[in-house]
């Protein structure tokens, strides 16, 4: 089984998501809108599939991230997301509450030692 097959986000808390946005757009170029930007590109393995990588600031304390207290959270690519998390958990790794499915994909979160909250993204077929 594959584990990580890529990184899916990155996504920081800010004071000012808005004004963080402009900034990254005006001084480094990214392409925000009010989610934050999206990075699209091609599969190595498979170039004919596309995937995407999503760059989004939040609102310091809005609770998505708990129970870390880290301002950033790394959203991972996965394959089989059920499969992955009751093999972490077998494995003595922290999971933190349940599947969630959406029309992008399914989502599910463990914690690092060092209590960092990962998001774990399996991306719908296409």
């Amino acid at each position: 089984m594959k584990r990580v097959t890529g990184i899916g986000g990155v996504f920081f808390q800010c004071e000012d998501p808005a004004a963080m946005n402009e900034w990254y757009g005006k001084h480094l170029g990214l392409p925000v809108t009010q989610w934050g930007a999206s990075f699209t590109w091609r599969e190595n393995d498979n170039p004919e599939r596309t995937g995407m990588t999503q760059w989004s600031t939040m609102k310091k304390d809005n609770g998505y991230f708990n129970p870390s207290t880290k301002p950033f959270m790394i959203n991972y690519r996965v394959e089989n997301l059920a499969e992955l998390l009751e093999t972490l958990k077998a494995e003595g790794v922290e999971v933190v509450g349940e599947i969630q499915e959406f029309d992008y994909g399914k989502f599910g979160w463990i914690m690092d030692p060092e209590g960092n909250k990962i998001e774990l993204w399996e991306p719908p077929v296409e």
